[in-house]
């Protein structure tokens, strides 16, 4: 009987009615091998399979690469001055009489800040402060009449030459690893990233906070404010070796593992990851360079599954 007419009878089986009573569904198996033979079904099956045979899954593939990684510590804190000046009068017991100048005003080296003369003093002259160093004024006092004194608080504070630091709290175990001279990228709110570097790393740590201090200095910007929060990112050092992109990596309960293929095979192996960048992870153990592995791994893939490997760049 030829698969054709087989496929008719096993058609035509299906509903016959013995007694007016539908064959059950189990029963028209028993029929069909009692009726064509077994080797007529397991021919037709061949022939099913062999007019449809099975698809191989293609995956996207790529190869592994050489790159170059850099080790980055993360900081943050409050923008500093580097060099503040207080300013305080001469004299005890003077008496505020003009303020000349306003916070957030630029100065010159020996400009009159204010003038101050002793109380009940209408007839004497007044005596003038100066500006020490030219910069901006950060503090000035508000009131007139106010008493000055050279002990209590600065009636003018001036950040000198206009330059701010970054004053980053940084944990001990991490600190060590801060040298001078470091190059760094500062994000301050409402400011374009700027470059920087570290420019005094504390020898002390906060025995309450085990946290240490150092100063990251970044270029100059008119939009930089005394007090404002930043985030320094630090290259502190840079490792080169095998790389791929993180979707390829899988992370078990065994360790991370990446799928390779090879001859047109699966294979899947365990590797030591080290550092990250954007979207690539550097690979300390378990890969080599030009080992071809899929871009996206997957729980779908086993061991010795035959697939069809699509390179990335195609």
């Amino acid at each position: 009987m030829s698969p054709r007419e087989a496929i008719y009878t096993m058609r035509s089986l299906r509903t016959v009615r013995l007694n007016y009573v539908l064959i059950p569904p189990a029963c028209v198996g028993l029929i069909i091998a009692a009726v064509l033979g077994t080797s007529t079904i397991h021919s037709l099956g061949a022939d099913l399979v062999a007019t449809n045979p099975p698809a191989e899954m293609a995956v996207t593939v790529t190869k592994v690469k050489n790159a170059c990684f850099s080790d980055t510590l993360v900081v943050m804190g409050n923008l500093v001055p580097q060099n503040e000046v207080l300013v305080r009068p001469d004299r005890e017991g003077m008496v505020i009489k003009e303020i000349l100048v306003e916070s957030g005003k630029s100065v010159n080296a020996g400009q009159a800040l204010a003038r101050l003369a002793a109380p009940n003093d209408s007839q004497g002259s007044p005596t003038s402060i100066n500006a020490p160093v030219s910069g901006i004024i950060l503090a000035a006092p508000t009131v007139v009449g106010e008493t000055a004194s050279a002990r209590g608080d600065p009636l003018f504070r001036i950040l000198g030459a206009g330059d701010l630091d970054l004053l980053a709290d940084v944990p001990a175990k991490e600190a060590s690893r801060l040298a001078i001279g470091q190059v760094a990228k500062i994000k301050v709110a409402g400011v374009n990233e700027l470059p920087g570097k570290v420019r005094l790393v504390s020898t002390t740590v906060d025995p309450t906070t085990q946290l240490g201090k150092a100063h990251i200095a970044p270029d100059h910007n008119s939009l930089l404010r005394v007090g404002a929060f930043a985030r320094a990112t630090i290259t502190v050092g840079q490792a080169c070796g095998v790389a791929v992109p993180l979707s390829a990596l899988l992370f078990g309960p065994d360790g991370s593992v990446i799928q390779t293929i090879r001859d047109d095979r699966v294979e899947t192996r365990r590797v030591t990851v080290g550092l990250f960048a954007q979207n690539d992870v550097q690979i300390r153990e378990g890969l080599t360079e030009g080992d071809m592995i899929v871009v996206r791994s997957g729980a779908f893939l086993r061991d010795g599954d035959r697939v069809r490997a699509v390179v990335a760049d195609e």
